[in-house]
């Protein structure tokens, strides 16, 4: 399968795209002797999400492969870097508060994008040395470098951050399934704790019982700060240690202690088997670089004793991953249409991914299961099934998580993941901080507390992307547990429906140059 590259997007998920940018930053002028910015926030676990986070996005990210990396000049805010004055120039412009260019090329002047704001670089140079000077403690200049830049994407959206390097190579850890830890996709939260996303599958934070929604807001009795988002966290940790973690869980009246031992968490994202002779069943836990290889292994597998009479897909708590792997998932499932759409700010982010001839269940029904935990690349491969026609959705309203990250690798082994484009469905619908509503709305067994479900939204995340379809004061889904959701798919399965109708597409930008993915 040919897929188009996603031009800004390094493989994580959230994603994976051929593509990567290297930033290479340089003291300012006004300060030459500032030490260059080194670490700076990470996730505690792999985060979402997607990566790509899709992630985890967390659609998420994509992973980061030859191309463009260290293409163009370093940027450069020096006044005088550009040429010769003009005829009768303002003394200084810098003077006058206008952007002064980036770069030596001298057509940077002509453009608003590449110039420096000399005037709000001079204000933080002030405040910086205000600090040093200042401040009651001596504070060492790359540590203060290090949060200057970390503050620059914190209130950005709640998925841009500053990565070291050492939580760079964690976030990667996250598309290959192999590390240490205790097994949970988190959201770092401004003020160090974590949102809880999703606990893996048959790891030690599911099995000790960690839920999506939940937040972490202590270790071993010592509450979290924003300095533990560093490294790799301590979530992490060699395998039989013990932690107890303090969990705050909508609904409990009083904090949980919970006390999980950690391990090396060997992720296999798919895992099938056979409800009953001719109903198959597929578990999608994440999605990695080889999810989309086990999916079609597994359905091999599953038909193995003739063709199947339907498939259940289960994407509970699935917090994304790499956008190219659900791609790649809903394409072995369509013979053609559009799967999903990129659009941001700058148009080397549009691009689109469409299906192939090439249906593994030969028009087989399909039934996929979504819950709150459902993000950013289980949307995608929701929203692509349903808006082409080919499944039917049961569940609860999905996270919401309809953004994509770029993860920037830099020179010294430190990354930014930069939020740079939205996601549609084939409909041209964006699920930016709403959701996807299923077909059949299922409730969770015991019912859920009116509290548990207000508030494990992205759209009840400080800062979050404002969405298109966005309700106020729209309620989260809930967290369906159990096999509950999946007997009430297969009986959905079994019903004689007619398959609706694909919607028109809907207008979107020239898709990308067909490029084959590198794997």
């Amino acid at each position: 399968m040919r897929l188009p590259t996603l031009p800004l997007l390094a493989v994580l998920l959230m994603l994976a795209s051929p593509s990567a940018l290297a930033w290479q930053a340089q003291p300012s002028p006004a300060d030459a002797a500032t030490p260059a910015p080194d670490a700076a926030a990470g996730p505690q676990e792999p985060p979402t999400v997607p990566p790509a986070e899709p992630a985890d996005p967390e659609t998420d990210a994509a992973p980061a492969g030859p191309g463009a990396a260290g293409d163009g000049p370093p940027a450069d805010p020096s006044p005088a870097a550009s040429g010769p004055a003009a005829d009768d120039p303002p003394a200084n412009p810098a003077d006058a508060g206008e952007p002064v260019p980036a770069s030596d090329d001298p057509d940077a002047a002509e453009s608003a994008a590449t110039g420096v704001p000399l005037d709000e670089i001079r204000r933080y140079v002030g405040v910086f040395n205000a600090i040093r000077q200042g401040y009651v403690d001596p504070v060492d200049d790359r540590k203060l470098m290090t949060s200057a830049i970390r503050g620059l994407l914190l209130d950005l959206d709640p998925h841009s951050a500053y990565m070291e390097k050492s939580a760079a190579e964690a976030f990667d850890e996250g598309t290959t399934g192999a590390y240490d830890g205790i097994g949970v996709e988190v959201l770092q939260l401004p003020d160090g704790k974590v949102k809880v996303i999703a606990p893996i599958d048959d790891t030690p934070a599911a099995r000790a019982g960690i839920r999506s929604g939940d937040t972490i807001v202590a270790v071993d009795g010592r509450p979290l700060t924003p300095a533990d988002a560093e490294g790799h966290g301590p979530l992490r940790g060699p395998p039989g240690t013990r932690a107890v973690l303090t969990v705050l869980r909508e609904g409990e009246p009083e904090p949980l202690e919970i006390t999980v031992h950690r391990d090396t968490i060997r992720v296999a994202s798919v895992r099938g088997r056979l409800l009953e002779p001719g109903y198959g069943y597929v578990r999608i836990s994440q999605f990695q670089v080889e999810t989309g290889d086990d999916f079609a292994r597994t359905v091999r597998e599953l038909q193995a004793d003739g063709p199947l009479k339907g498939l259940v897909i289960d994407l509970r708590s699935n917090p994304g991953g790499l956008l190219t792997a659900a791609v790649r998932v809903a394409d072995d499932l369509l013979d053609s249409g559009r799967i999903v759409s990129t659009r941001g700010r700058n148009p080397v982010n549009d691009t689109e991914f469409s299906a192939t001839p090439g249906d593994i269940l030969d028009g087989a029904p399909v039934v996929v299961i979504i819950d709150a935990g459902s993000a950013s690349a289980s949307e995608v491969l929701a929203g692509a099934l349903r808006d082409n026609g080919r499944a039917r959705i049961v569940g609860s309203r999905s996270f919401g998580k309809g953004s994509v990250q770029t993860v920037m690798p830099l020179g010294n082994g430190d990354a930014v993941k930069l939020t740079t484009a939205r996601y549609f469905t084939p409909s041209g619908r964006s699920i930016q901080a709403r959701g996807i509503d299923p077909d059949v709305v299922l409730q969770p067994d015991p019912p859920a507390r009116p509290a548990a479900r207000s508030r494990y939204t992205e759209a009840m995340l400080p800062g979050h992307l404002r969405g298109d379809d966005e309700e106020e004061g729209a309620g989260a889904g809930d967290v369906l547990d159990g096999d509950g959701p999946i007997q009430a798919a297969l009986a959905e399965l079994k019903k004689p429906t007619p398959r609706p109708a694909a919607p028109a597409p809907a207008p979107t930008p020239a898709p990308a140059p067909e490029v084959a993915p590198e794997e």
